[in-house]
């Protein structure tokens, strides 16, 4: 979906499909038949933007292949779909029964991060619509605090500049221009917007900026407006922003609270949790379930857990929705005179990891939901005063 930003910028707003699981070509082929088609159409679009999450496996055959890239690319087109960012962050297995810490691998240590998003950015040069010359790439933020060391550090800030040279070679090859954003998330070595800030101003290349995710945003109580303008003051570009909502406990005390957050405990995806002490200072847990078990986490506070949860329906209460908080960085991000990021991804892939009674029955429930998230968020996007555009 485009729109037209008062300054003229257009502004484009896409769904992340790390929702559908899919390693394989064919298997992001058959996403766009049976969930990316139903969604554009259930919203009443001629054209749909989608946030291509391509596993290694589908990634390499795009990237060896050009007939391959040219069959998706017309399958793309035939279908009504548009892709301009790619989700970059999983490298496999993010449809697996058990995600958890292993989303994180391989990190920007390790020469495979380097490689894998390499092959992105030149499969994406060949997917982005014609009338386009600009796409996005979102990342992994380094990697996993407690695995890392200052030689991997260095080896992470001599990958970083090595991306940017292919990237700045990429551009001159094809005249498109792919920027690749870090992603800030709750335990990771970048887990805020503030820490993003040192090792990009040190590879201090317009082509490398972060994905503010607005989930992860909330989930480390960042207020958004000091966030973006302190990366706005650094010079470091908002390469895109994924619109997320994590899952907020007022009480954490309470024990209907509790038993609340407990439902979301499960066991496929890491949910980081974190709450604001009485000095102020940020505490936190890898998981919902170690939060919940004794006294891991101070709970006089508000809980924030990382669960995205979908942005049109809040969880019943005793629990609700941080999109208060994506509504203050959207205002940011494109309410002001001109936008600090052209585009914008849904990314709510934890459907299926709901609790029982509210998870999708089937693909028309998924669609229904998808799609009522993006009208959510074209509606917000409205009343900044975009234009939507055919």
């Amino acid at each position: 979906m485009r729109f037209r930003h008062p300054d003229g910028t257009t502004v484009h707003l896409a769904y992340c499909t790390n929702v559908h699981p899919a390693e394989t070509l064919d298997g992001v082929l058959a996403q766009l038949r049976d969930h990316c088609e139903p969604v554009r159409r259930r919203l009443g679009r001629d054209r749909l933007g989608i946030g291509l999450w391509l596993a290694k496996d589908a990634a390499h055959a795009l990237d060896t292949d050009p007939a391959a890239l040219r069959g998706l690319r017309a399958a793309l087109d035939r279908r009504g779909l548009e892709v301009v960012t790619l989700n970059g962050f999983p490298y496999e297995g993010f449809g697996g029964e058990q995600v958890k810490y292993r989303v994180y691998r391989p990190d920007w240590a390790d020469p495979e991060r380097l490689e894998h998003t390499t092959a992105l950015a030149r499969v994406l040069t060949g997917l982005l619509p014609d009338d386009l010359t600009e796409g996005s790439v979102s990342t992994l933020p380094l990697g996993w605090r407690t695995t890392w060391t200052d030689a991997r550090a260095d080896a992470a800030h001599a990958a970083l500049l090595t991306l940017a040279e292919r990237l700045d070679a990429l551009a001159d090859l094809t005249g498109r221009s792919v920027r690749v954003g870090l992603e800030p998330e709750p335990g990771c070595i970048v887990e805020t917007t503030g820490d993003a800030l040192a090792p990009l101003t040190a590879v201090g290349h317009p082509r490398i900026g972060v994905c503010v995710d607005t989930c992860h945003l909330a989930t480390s109580f960042e207020d958004p407006h000091t966030a973006l303008d302190a990366l706005a003051a650094a010079r470091v570009p908002v390469v895109k922003s994924q619109l997320s909502a994590a899952l907020h406990a007022e009480h954490p005390r309470l024990p209907a609270v509790r038993e609340a957050l407990a439902a979301f405990d499960e066991p496929r995806f890491l949910h980081q949790t974190r709450t604001v002490g009485d000095t102020g200072r940020l505490h936190g847990t890898d998981d919902l379930g170690q939060a919940l078990t004794g006294d891991a986490l101070p709970d006089t506070s508000p809980w924030r857990a990382h669960f995205h949860v979908p942005l049109h329906a809040a969880p019943a209460a005793p629990l609700t929705s941080t999109l208060p908080v994506l509504k203050d960085a959207l205002t940011r991000l494109v309410g002001g005179p001109h936008p600090l990021t052209r585009h914008l991804e849904v990314e709510t892939y934890t459907w299926q990891a709901l609790p029982p009674a509210l998870r999708p029955r089937g693909r028309a429930q998924l669609a229904d939901g998808i799609a009522a998230e993006l009208a959510l968020a074209r509606d917000l996007l409205t009343d900044l005063g975009l234009k939507e555009l055919p």
